[in-house]
């Protein structure tokens, strides 16, 4: 018998994954979204948490930004 499990597949570099990875760590064991570290670069997380990924990758590279003082 095959099990099917429905899932995002994420493609990314390794500092990104990295990222994603203590993302996934940070949370409560009821919480966590990775099914399976592919490999350095690929990922394939829990459908519902797209958009907290796309937020929290977006306030980390605000917070990371430079902007030249006018």
């Amino acid at each position: 018998m095959v099990n099917a499990t429905k899932g995002l597949f994420i493609s990314c570099d390794i500092p990104m994954a990295q990222f994603i990875i203590n993302l996934n760590n940070s949370m409560p064991a009821s919480q966590k979204f990775i099914i399976h570290i592919l490999d350095n670069t690929h990922l394939f997380v829990q459908p519902h948490v797209t958009e907290m990924i796309r937020s929290a990758i977006a306030e980390f590279r605000d917070q990371n930004s430079y902007e030249k003082p006018s």
